[in-house]
């Protein structure tokens, strides 16, 4: 049975937009339980930012978030990252809801590695409309870093909306992640990953995940989370110029949810 998404959203936008709709994304992250903050990849700029640092070559990047049984309550991004020779600087759009409630959310990043570091900041511009509420829009300022430990263990941490602007005359604000988490590579063909994730306001969630490289150009992923309780599922195709990700994630209170997405390469001359 669907559920209606209106009466929900309103009264969570009735709150006085103290939450803020998940905007990590990436089929790859996804089938690994968002267990990506020591993951490099060009989703970094929907995760964590620091992550675009090891990016070589220009790519563009598009995910689909389908949530069947929540009207209204699908998800879309896309980002752009450029290698130079000082850094990578990466640029995303993202949307989530519909014409009656939506959040959207521009960011410009940038990253760079530092010896056995990589750090990264992005500023986003996020805004918040509802039907018969107005529009709300925000600046907040994103920072992360991944630290190369060993040639096969890497640790990573960022701080989502690190200056929690203000949201209504409440004193209500965006709210504050701390996400810290390591992976380890026990072989070529296989990343273990782990991270805790937590809300100043709410319970740790604790994500894991794997990803198996069974064939050069395939792979296959899985994963969970805890607080709240969740189950991914992922396979991968990459060449040299397109990888292609699909990940299914089972969870109580939202059932099903797919999401697939596109990184495109523009193999420089």
């Amino acid at each position: 049975m669907k559920v209606p998404l209106l009466p929900i959203l309103l009264l969570y936008f009735n709150c006085a937009y103290t939450q803020s709709v998940s905007t990590l994304m990436g089929a790859r992250a996804n089938g690994m339980g968002y267990a990506s903050s020591s993951l490099f990849d060009e989703w970094g700029i929907f995760n964590n930012v620091a992550g675009m640092a090891k990016t070589d070559q220009p790519t563009a990047v598009f995910a689909y978030d389908l949530r069947p049984l929540l009207p209204g309550a699908n998800r879309i991004a896309t980002a752009i990252s450029w290698p130079v020779e000082f850094g990578v600087f990466s640029g995303g759009v993202f949307r989530f809801g519909d014409d009656l409630y939506n959040e959207s959310l521009l960011s410009a990043g940038f990253s760079n590695q530092f010896g056995l570091a990589a750090l990264g900041i992005k500023l986003n511009y996020i805004q918040y409309q509802a039907e018969g509420f107005g529009t709300k829009g925000v600046f907040t300022i994103n920072f992360g870093g991944i630290a190369e430990l060993t040639p096969n263990l890497f640790i990573g941490a960022y701080i989502t909306n690190i200056n929690q602007p203000k949201l209504s005359i409440d004193e209500d604000r965006v709210p504050t992640l701390l996400t810290a988490g390591l992976s380890f590579k026990p072989t070529d063909k296989i990343i273990i990953a782990t991270e805790l994730e937590k809300d100043l306001d709410y319970s740790t969630n604790w994500k894991t995940g794997l990803e198996y490289i069974f064939h050069k150009k395939f792979c296959a992923r899985t994963g969970f989370n805890l607080q709240p309780n969740a189950a991914f599922f992922g396979l991968g195709f990459k060449t040299n110029k397109f990888m292609l990700d699909y990940a299914l994630q089972h969870s109580i209170n939202l059932s099903l949810s797919h999401q697939a997405s596109v990184n495109y390469v523009f193999i420089k001359k």
